[in-house]
């Protein structure tokens, strides 16, 4: 199933930017339907892709494919209020970066900020391929950790539902509304020249 939502009725650049990143959102309707193991690995080679700092690539992702054995394990971990909604997904995935320098063995202090690189690559590959890819920081972090045995090094960051488009009119009544492109701040409000300003 198709997108029904055109992007193009909520967004508009106010620069000139490709269409990819206004394209790219996080819906929550999803069809139930699962992901092939071809469609996963494109989203999992696009995040190889990111820059990282001593291209270190700390990112590493934990997922478990809807009707297999781990599907439990990672759905309990969810919030209530993001369990309404994914129960449709086809793909959970626990994304986390590793704190340590593989080429020296000191803290990285960028493994965070290239994780979320390697997201951001992940997400727009999604959209691409037309899927609902959404991530999340509504689930327990330290049962994450304990149960999916995250050694100490590395750190848990998010957790991200992917699946195939489905109808809004299925979610929730609450969450239908919500079911659209959201705008962005003013380049004013998020890029300064010199210092930070002061109030």
């Amino acid at each position: 199933m198709e997108s029904t939502i055109d992007v193009s009725e909520h967004r508009k650049a106010r620069q000139p930017i490709n269409s990819l990143f206004l394209h790219r959102w996080s819906p929550r309707a999803m069809s139930g339907e699962e992901l092939s193991e071809k469609e996963l690995m494109i989203l999992f080679e696009a995040a190889c892709w990111a820059p990282s700092a001593y291209n270190d690539q700390p990112w590493r992702f934990l997922y478990a494919r809807k009707k297999t054995e781990n599907w439990d394990l990672f759905f309990n971990l969810l919030g209530e209020g993001n369990q309404l909604w994914t129960k449709k997904a086809g793909v959970l995935v626990v994304v986390l970066s590793k704190k340590i320098l593989e080429h020296n063995g000191k803290p990285s202090r960028t493994h965070s900020f290239d994780a979320g690189a390697a997201w951001e690559n992940l997400a727009l590959q999604g959209s691409q391929q037309n899927l609902v890819v959404h991530g999340m920081q509504g689930f327990d972090y330290d049962k994450a950790k304990q149960l999916l045995k995250v050694p100490n090094d590395y750190q848990v960051e998010a957790m991200i539902a992917i699946g195939k488009p489905g109808e809004k009119e299925k979610l929730p009544e609450k969450l239908q509304a919500r079911e659209l492109p959201s705008g962005r701040k003013e380049i004013t409000e998020i890029a300064f020249e010199g210092q930070f300003p002061q109030q």
